[in-house]
């Protein structure tokens, strides 16, 4: 089935990257924009100035649902991420571009047995067990659904845009979880994540933004957020500051500005002593650090998922 506007698709590569616009894109983004948009060498491509270029919406994970709402002669295909609310922008979830390429027409609903989700930062999918390479670069948070048992240590699981199931190590894979985690859970997958370099928009463990670390390291345990920092604080709990214990969220905003940045709690605080584990735009990677006083001052709340 193709493409059609007003109809579903899902994303068929590891990671495909929303733009603002086809004509915002710059030579370095090529990598990006290919029909196995290679994101590890588009990253590794970016000066320090280029990983927060403004033309980056967001990220979308392979399997990932999105309404097709326009497609363009020149392969460019306009879409809404239904799984990315953006309340402030369009109701149905974020709207942006990517190249068509990335996607094929969504499948018919298929087994109710429990989906598996990728635990492992990145993970490779063979045509068969240790067999030729299929696809990398699938990384944590991504969903797959199971295709039958496990095999010498490889899992069988089915793959948007794929006829035949693809196999993935089987330590790779976990069952998504049936019931909310712990704030402390999602806290730890996040730590995983220190040293990671930053990239506006990014929502990968190739890349990722404040924002887009809070939402992927509830993704991995099937719980959705909103994808940006505002929207995220209008759809998390409030807390009185000093009640808030680590995997809680702070949230910043300059005076009469709207939110800007978030971070995950990691420590309980101590008097005026607060700890975060961020996507830090001003050292372009994710860390683990006191806020500093300057951070301290735009501080505007604590919330809590749930």
């Amino acid at each position: 089935m193709e493409l059609q506007p007003g109809r579903e698709a899902v994303v068929r590569v590891p990671v495909a990257t929303l733009w603002t616009a086809p004509e915002a894109v710059r030579p370095v983004d090529h990598p990006a924009l290919t029909d196995t948009a290679d994101v590890a060498a588009w990253i590794g491509g970016l000066d320090r100035d280029q990983q927060v270029g403004d033309c980056v919406l967001s990220q979308l994970l392979l399997g990932e649902r999105v309404l097709v709402t326009e497609l363009r002669a020149d392969g460019w295909a306009h879409v809404v991420a239904l799984e990315q609310p953006a309340a402030k922008l369009d109701a149905r979830g974020y709207p942006g571009w990517l190249p068509a390429v990335q996607l094929t027409a969504a499948p018919e609903p298929g087994s109710s047995a429990a989906p598996l989700v990728v635990d492992a930062l990145h993970t490779t999918l063979r045509t068969a067990p240790d067999g030729p390479v299929a696809l990398r670069g699938a990384v944590l948070g991504t969903r797959f659904a199971s295709a039958g048992r496990p095999t010498e240590g490889w899992r069988p699981v089915h793959v948007p845009g794929w006829g035949e199931p693809l196999w993935a190590p089987e330590g790779d894979l976990v069952p998504l979880p049936t019931e909310r985690p712990e704030a402390k859970e999602v806290l730890a997958v996040a730590e995983r994540l220190r040293d990671l370099i930053y990239v506006w928009g990014g929502l990968s463990t190739h890349g990722i933004d404040c924002s887009g670390l809070v939402q992927l390291g509830w993704r991995r345990y099937g719980v959705t957020l909103p994808r940006d920092a505002d929207d995220q604080a209008e759809a998390t709990t409030p807390l009185a500051l000093d009640a808030e214990r680590p995997g809680d969220l702070y949230f910043f905003a300059r005076p009469g500005r709207r939110i800007h940045h978030v971070g995950i709690v990691s420590a309980e605080p101590h008097g005026d002593r607060r700890r975060m584990l961020h996507a830090c735009y001003r050292q372009r990677r994710v860390v683990e650090e006191q806020l500093p006083e300057d951070r301290l001052a735009t501080l505007v709340g604590a919330h809590r998922v749930g």
